[in-house]
């Protein structure tokens, strides 16, 4: 069976883009980011593609590639377009999907939109946790916010050094799988996506 993984995180810079690269080689899925807002020259995916080696993932075309790096709502207006979640359609593939939000999951697409309107209920949604002072709360009023929405959280990836006292409290409170941490490592290349694929594999199934 088939599965499209959400990536998203408690807020922006937290880990989503190499989480989302490990998945993708641990899956050997297809990755598509549906908004990217700047840095248009080395996006996400851009990022993402030299990270991940296998030679089965496809890397499909962002739905809207705003040049400023902003808040889509804001990004789409200067650009002068609109962003609909309607009008954004996933990649056709036979292939696992990862899917990469932008910034944090309430993060605006339109005035109306944020990405959690871009979730269906059949995804797995991955929430990237980083911790800094606030960041029990912000994990779980993402959490919060899913459920208020009738979308189940398949599992937490925490990002960045170990505090296990933050990281015992919000899988008591949450309840959520925690599939695992993605260390403060000196650099990431494909060998050692490659490393973190094979501990996270499994976890993923």
């Amino acid at each position: 069976m088939k599965h499209t993984y959400f990536v998203t995180g408690i807020g922006t810079e937290v880990g989503k883009t190499v989480a989302s690269a490990i998945i993708t080689e641990a899956c050997k899925a297809d990755y598509w980011k549906p908004i990217q807002a700047g840095d248009l020259d080395n996006s996400d995916s851009h990022k993402v593609q030299k990270l991940v080696s296998n030679a089965k993932t496809v890397f499909h075309k962002n739905s809207f590639a705003l040049k400023t790096p902003m808040s889509p709502h804001a990004a789409a207006e200067i650009d002068g377009v609109k962003i609909n979640a309607e009008n954004i359609t996933r990649p056709e593939t036979k292939n696992n999907l990862v899917i990469e939000g932008a910034g944090g999951l309430l993060v605006p697409i339109s005035d109306k939109e944020t990405i959690a309107d871009l979730i269906l209920p059949g995804d797995r949604i991955i929430l990237v946790s980083r911790h800094y002072l606030g960041s029990i709360n912000h994990t779980l009023l993402t959490i919060e916010a899913l459920k208020s929405r009738g979308l189940h959280c398949f599992g937490i990836i925490f990002s960045g050094e170990e505090n296990k006292t933050t990281e015992s409290i919000i899988e008591k409170m949450s309840g959520v799988n925690i599939l695992g941490r993605i260390e403060q490592e000196p650099y990431f290349d494909q060998n050692v996506i490659k490393e973190y694929a094979e501990i996270f594999r499994e976890k993923l199934k």
